[in-house]
Parts: structure tokens; sequence; C-alpha cells
């Protein structure tokens, strides 16, 4: 054991010496390495990718519009009142078949039936009978007398799709010394809408010169199909 114990104390004193008498200086904290000693050079791709670039332009508002484009900001119209479910059904099947996102929905509304022409406010029948009279005579034989609940008794003279011919028979009426109205007449019916989603870069002017501008609503009034 002693000769065990004489051994590592020289070994130490050897070990310490031979640090003392190296040349080598480093200095603490420091690592000099040779670029042999680096490994494999790294790959590093500068370019971004394509999908990713798209994505978030869409969504900032820089870069090319990506598929996002189908749920923010797209373009919608909506093309109604229908009053008839195969006219919407026709134009449903139009705009399908060119490739767009198209659906029906109907509502419940007040639809115009026509302008009515009458003379109210008739205080009995005697006074509309004679009424009625100088308006045969006078050539609108069309006149009648009705009698509502909310109105009373009164005279209709025709109910037209057609402002001006509305306008024509009053203005006769009136040369008989007959104080006649025009009132616009509605009642409530379902109607029906076609709701389109325009792809990129197609505007809606086919479709306003095919159904006009009162039945094209644009913009924030559309409503964008489901």
């Amino acid at each position: 054991m002693r000769n065990l114990l004489l051994i590592l104390l020289l070994a130490n004193i050897l070990y310490w010496m031979w640090g003392m008498l190296s040349d080598e200086k480093t200095e603490p904290g420091v690592a000099v390495l040779q670029e042999s000693e680096l490994g494999p050079p790294i790959n590093v791709r500068t370019e971004r990718d394509n999908v990713s670039v798209a994505s978030v332009g869409a969504v900032l508002g820089s870069g090319e519009p990506s598929a996002l484009q189908a749920v923010v900001g797209r373009a919608c119209v909506t093309i109604g009142p229908f009053r008839d479910n195969t006219d919407a059904d026709s134009a449903v099947l139009v705009y399908t078949s060119e490739g767009m996102h198209v659906a029906m929905r109907s509502t419940r509304a007040q639809i115009f039936v026509g302008h009515w022409v009458q003379i109210r406010n008739i205080a009995s029948d005697a006074e509309g009978n004679e009424m009625l009279a100088k308006l045969q005579a006078g050539g609108l034989s069309d006149a009648y007398l009705v009698r509502t609940d909310d109105e009373g008794l009164k005279i209709s003279l025709g109910l037209f799709g057609d402002l001006e011919r509305a306008e024509k028979i009053e203005l006769e009426a009136r040369s008989m010394d007959l104080n006649p109205e025009i009132s616009q007449r509605t009642r409530e019916s379902d109607v029906y809408f076609v709701d389109i989603g325009l792809p990129r870069g197609k505007g809606a002017g086919a479709i306003i010169e095919k159904y006009g501008e009162e039945r094209v609503l644009l913009r924030d009034k559309a409503t964008c199909p489901q």
C-alpha cells in the first residue's frame, strides 16, 4: 500500500511539471476551431413558401389572393324578387352551369299588384250609381261599385300595371267633374331571391343587363350564398 501511494504522488508531481513547461497558451472561455471541424455545410433556404405567402397576403392585403378570398371580401350579388319560383330556378341553373356558387331562398313580402284608380268617399248608393252612369256614358265602361269594411262605398275605375295608363283614366274621369285617386295595390305573397358568389375578376354587368338595375342588389345590399 505504501508503494502505491508513492507511485501516485510521483505521477502528480510529473503531471504538474509537464503543465508548467508546456508552451501552449490559451485564454479562458475561447475555443479556436478549424473550419474542417464544423461538420458538413448547412443549406439555408431564402425563398419563402409560395402558399404561405399567398395566404398571408390574402389576409393582410398584400401578395396574390388565395382560397381565403372565398370567405373574406368576396363579391356577391342578389337577384330578385321573383314572384314565380320557376324563374328563380332558371337563374340558379344558368349561373350554376357557369361554375358560380348559387343559392335560392324565399320569404314573405308585400308585392306590387298594380296602380288602382278609384273614386272614394261616396256618401250613398244613389250617389254612387249617379257617378257610375256618368262614367259609363263618358266611355269608362269598366267602372264598378265596390264596398269595403274599412273605406265604405267607392268606385273602381281599373287596376293597371302601367302608371301612364292609370293616369290617362284618372284624367278622363276628372274631365267629368269627378275626383279619382291613384294608389298602389299590394298583396302578401312568397317571393324568391337568387344569391350568387362571383368568381374573382368577374363583374355583375351581364347580370344587371339581363335583369335590370332594380332587380340586382350589389355590395353590402347583397346576400352571399350559404
